[in-house]
């Protein structure tokens, strides 16, 4: 028999198991809205307890399917217009998300902290298409590595909220001085959102990491007062276009937090400056 794979509790790197989890167990459903079956494949790999996941993460569990199917559907709308375009994930976890929109042609990249590419490793092989940087992306010398032959999309999911705000305000402008033009697709929670998921979500599902710190954004168009080369194309909750088929707590809770703006996604983009482009 295979030895199954363990994983380092009590730190930041414990939290991808929760989506991980969250798409396997949709997956699993007699009727899922995603499939996922590598997914499915790594949760048996691994060696852990998800017995705290799965008593108290009902609820999280959509949410975390559905900030999936809106990357997908971002990613794949973007290749539809940049076939060979370049995706970087940033703090990618173990997410699976290539093997769900790969187009043959593209380039993509998994951005994460060393130890947990080491352990992306366990499940994954590099290929010319698709590579592992193991770096923080704070850590901005990785930009050297990433090949830009069309459009340049990055994707967050999950991430920036462990983070402080100048520390992604900085990051947004090192990426602005040195790519000039992107899209970012990511999640964010308003500071009210940021309470709701460290006491519900980390503290409840067993994980051991500080509860201190974060990143709760409010409203969203204030990423625009950042620089005047980041413009908010578009934000919704991320409980749109998924409610169907998923529990009434869900629904009302959903209700709630799309009246509050809890949780959103959004598609920023940057671009030259107005001065430049007035000068061109």
């Amino acid at each position: 028999m295979t030895q199954k794979i363990r994983i380092k509790t009590g730190t930041v790197e414990e939290t991808l198991l929760l989506p991980l989890w969250g798409r396997a167990y949709e997956t699993q459903k007699s009727d899922p809205q995603l499939v996922d079956e590598n997914a499915v494949k790594i949760i048996g790999q691994i060696d852990y307890d998800f017995s705290d996941i799965e008593k108290t993460q009902a609820m999280s569990q959509h949410g975390w399917v559905a900030r999936s199917l809106h990357t997908d559907k971002m990613a794949l709308e973007f290749i539809e217009k940049y076939p060979e375009a370049t995706i970087v994930n940033i703090g990618c976890g173990l997410d699976t998300t290539f093997s769900r929109i790969d187009n043959g042609r593209m380039m993509y990249y998994e951005l994460d902290l060393p130890d947990v590419i080491a352990l992306r490793n366990n499940f994954y092989e590099d290929s010319d298409r698709h590579k592992s940087i193991a770096s923080s992306f704070l850590d901005t010398r990785w930009f050297e590595q990433i090949r830009v032959r069309d459009g340049l999309l990055f994707l967050a999911g999950g991430v920036f909220c462990y983070f402080e705000e100048k520390q992604i305000k900085d990051f947004f402008i090192k990426v602005a001085d040195y790519f000039k033009q992107c899209d970012f697709f990511f999640d964010v929670l308003s500071p009210m959102g940021m309470k709701f998921a460290k006491k519900q979500v980390l503290k409840k599902g067993g994980m051991g990491m500080s509860m201190e710190g974060g990143w709760g954004l409010k409203p969203v168009s204030s990423l625009e007062n950042w620089d005047e080369r980041i413009k908010v194309i578009d934000t919704f909750s991320m409980s749109k276009g998924i409610k169907k088929g998923v529990p009434l707590s869900f629904k009302l809770m959903s209700a709630i937090s799309d009246m509050l703006g809890v949780c959103a996604m959004v598609h920023m983009r940057i671009q030259t400056r107005i001065s430049q482009e007035k000068n061109t």
